[in-house]
């Protein structure tokens, strides 16, 4: 008899020998040679299956057996899976292509790898794979911090113009201005930031003395120091925006604060000490220029009176000299006169006109000697 097709071989309806050995004295199958009709049935459901998963891949059924209506289902099947598989492909090709931005972001549209365009805030258009986009946060503020200890250097420690070292930190707030500049011109913003805002406090410092950065002038440092910053991350065309710099700290270095401060106190004893020399010389100076001023209008005085009076006696000498030719002998007489009351104007004695002993045998003209007796007691008490 010839073999049913069964996997273990065919098997005769009557006793135990057959032309296959497989059937032969080994060991038989569960439900002994009733059920060999059951084996067939295990390769018709393979067969089966390989049929249906031939449709369902688009493709005919095969054997040209029990499957008359199995092509036109499979066609339709086909043309519905690539219906389907398009229209997936297309949700998901407008899902990668619209995107949404949220109005403090802005996108970079890229053509190819390459910039295309920024995208607004709202939803946006780019067809995906030919243009792809990133979103940047542009108003956020960001902060780098730039002083003693920060990453594990101490780039806080900077050198004055006269040659004092000097521990500041200080922090950069910044945000991003333009985003396409942001992402391609720069491959470390937050290094690049902090490099600069650095170089330009370093410099500023350099030209600076030690006494204004600690007291007064931080100010100003902060304002110079974000628009030199600025100036030199725009000349990267880094897309970055300063808004503004925080300078928290300015102190002598921790090693030597001790000595800085012995420093200072002696600096404030010697400003003291100037400041009470030049006020002691500028009182003396004072005081000698007022002196001197005093005996220049002493000696201008001196010198205006000598010269009026010279001029005085020159002119009453003239005067004299003009009488003198016009009348010699009443001027010569007068002259006598004046002479001796100069001379005799401050002697207590009188003078008269005559002789004693005259011819009237006594005083001249009538005159009656006394004796003064009053003003000799006087004398005499002196």
């Amino acid at each position: 008899m010839s073999n049913t097709g069964g996997p273990w071989g065919g098997r005769g309806s009557g006793g135990r020998g057959g032309g296959d050995n497989r059937g032969g004295g080994g060991p038989r199958r569960p439900g002994g040679g009733g059920d060999g009709p059951q084996l067939p049935e295990i390769d018709d459901l393979v067969r089966k299956g390989q049929e249906q998963l031939r449709v369902l891949m688009g493709g005919r059924g095969g054997n040209g057996g029990g499957t008359g209506g199995g092509d036109g289902f499979g066609g339709n099947f086909g043309k519905r899976g690539a219906l389907i598989v398009v229209a997936v492909l297309a949700v998901g090709w407008l899902f990668s292509s619209f995107y949404t931005v949220k109005p403090e972001e802005r996108s970079v549209e890229l053509l190819f790898g390459s910039y295309y365009r920024t995208g607004n805030p709202g939803l946006n258009f780019a067809p995906w794979p030919v243009v792809t986009h990133e979103i940047v946060q542009v108003t956020g503020e960001r902060v780098t911090d730039v002083g003693t200890g920060r990453g594990g250097m101490d780039t806080g420690l900077m050198l004055t113009r006269d040659e004092a070292v000097v521990d500041i930190e200080f922090q950069v707030v910044w945000n991003i201005s333009d985003p396409a500049n942001f992402l391609f011109n720069l491959s470390t913003p937050e290094v690049t930031v902090r490099a600069v805002a650095e170089s330009a406090m370093r410099d500023i410092i350099a030209r600076s003395e030690l006494s204004p950065i600690l007291n007064r002038d931080r100010g100003a440092i902060a304002a110079d120091l974000r628009q030199a910053a600025q100036e030199t991350l725009d000349s990267y065309e880094s897309g970055i925006n300063i808004v503004r710099v925080n300078f928290d700290r300015a102190d002598p270095p921790r090693d030597v604060i001790d000595s800085f401060r012995e420093v200072q106190a002696a600096r404030q004893e010697r400003d003291r000490l100037e400041r009470q020399a030049d006020a002691y010389a500028n009182r003396v100076l004072a005081a000698a220029r007022g002196e001197a001023a005093q005996i220049l209008e002493q000696a201008e005085a001196y010198r205006a009176e000598v010269i009026n009076n010279a001029e005085g006696e020159a002119s009453r000498f003239l005067a004299v000299l003009t009488e003198y030719v016009n009348a010699p002998e009443v001027t010569r007489r007068r002259m006598y006169l004046e002479t001796m009351e100069r001379v005799f104007g401050d002697i207590d004695m009188v003078i008269l006109d005559g002789v004693v002993g005259g011819e009237n045998g006594g005083m001249g003209n009538g005159v009656l000697p006394f004796l003064p007796l009053n003003d000799m007691r006087r004398g005499g008490s002196n």
